[in-house]
């Protein structure tokens, strides 16, 4: 004889199958089975089977907060306005807010096949000409997404647009505050500089909030598309200003200049379209002005180095486990200098940093 395969650690499947067999009969036609989808960063993501159909499941990390009971709700209100417009998400099929079920609040939605690219190596596999077929898609979902009107998908509510910049300089200096375990040369520069220089914000849109390539799924072939058919992970997301979106996928395309790094970008692949080439395309597609994209860029630096110094500083308390977390320490000043150096080249007149000069140099 063998056993049944374990549950997932978070997921009951026999509870999870006595819910769907009430609220959707006929739903699941067997037992059903289920393994976490690695790659999440907060909230827990699961795929599930009756042998016949897939589903996947997302629920909040384990030993979750009340607080954060919320997330679910939010994530699952967003793609249910997003799904049915120009923005592909998966299908969600169902909410439960009763904790009771999988100890959590979780929803349930389509299983999408893609694949979700994360490192330059994995691009460089599918060739230049895919990997920039890919990366320009991006771009042109999230003009898509920009392009949604929110009161008419019933997301008017979704946030507090006014302000929106201010409140997020704000937050991410006080998640510093509270991380801070040693003396880190220039943070207190950028964040001092982001402040003086906050832009003007456009019209607020729906924003995604962690936008980039391996957020998305990517489906197709050699002789197909390499389309974006669904992007994932809507926790972050709110009604703000639509270029943090862009300048955070321009960070992300940047090249570190680091090997080996624990946190990667793709811009090393061959075909990767360059920071200068997706802002163009965001540009020409969307008509929106992107004359201050350094500062958005600036910003998205500062935040992802407020967050690797979190990681940083739960890794010294021996708060952390796996591989990687000792090197996350060495990158924050490289994210810090990034983005006094683009700040720098926005006072220079520079629309975007020339950081492969830099680098170089």
């Amino acid at each position: 004889m063998t056993s049944a395969p374990a549950d997932p650690r978070g997921l009951d499947l026999e509870r999870l199958r006595g819910h769907l067999d009430r609220v959707r009969p006929g739903m699941a036609a067997g037992a059903l089975r289920g393994r976490l989808i690695e790659g999440g960063r907060s909230n827990l993501t699961y795929e599930i089977t009756d042998g016949t159909a897939r589903w996947v499941v997302r629920r909040p990390p384990l030993g979750h907060v009340l607080a954060t009971a919320h997330d679910m709700r939010r994530e699952h209100r967003v793609i249910e306005a997003l799904h049915g417009t120009a923005v592909p998400v998966p299908e969600p099929l169902l909410l439960c807010e009763d904790e009771a079920v999988l100890g959590a609040p979780f929803y349930v939605m389509e299983f999408v096949d893609g694949v979700p690219y994360r490192t330059a190596e994995q691009l460089a596999a599918i060739g230049p000409e895919r990997t920039r077929r890919a990366v320009l898609g991006l771009v042109d979902t999230l003009v898509d997404l920009h392009a949604v009107d929110p009161e008419a998908v019933g997301l008017g509510d979704f946030g507090r647009p006014e302000g929106f910049l201010d409140r997020q300089l704000r937050r991410w200096g006080k998640q510093l505050a509270a991380s801070r375990g040693r003396e880190l040369t220039g943070i207190d520069e950028l964040h001092g500089a982001l402040g003086r220089t906050l832009p003007d914000s456009p019209a607020p849109t729906v924003v995604h909030g962690d936008f980039r390539l391996d957020n998305v799924l990517i489906g197709g072939s050699p002789s197909g598309a390499d389309t974006v058919r669904a992007v994932l992970d809507w926790e972050m997301s709110t009604l703000g200003d639509p270029l943090t979106d862009l300048g955070l996928l321009v960070m992300y395309s940047s090249d570190l200049g680091l090997t080996g790094s624990p946190v990667s970008t793709t811009s090393g692949a061959p075909g990767h379209p360059t920071p200068a080439e997706l802002v163009e395309r965001y540009a020409a597609r969307s008509g929106r002005d992107t004359g201050a994209i350094a500062w958005y860029t600036a910003f998205a630096w500062f935040k992802l180095a407020v967050i690797l110094e979190g990681i940083h500083y739960r890794y010294t308390l021996g708060q952390t486990v796996g591989a990687g977390f000792d090197r996350i320490g060495e990158l924050v000043p490289v994210f810090i200098e990034h983005g006094l150096t683009t700040l720098q080249d926005r006072q220079d007149g520079q629309n975007l940093p020339n950081l492969q000069n830099r680098q170089e140099g």
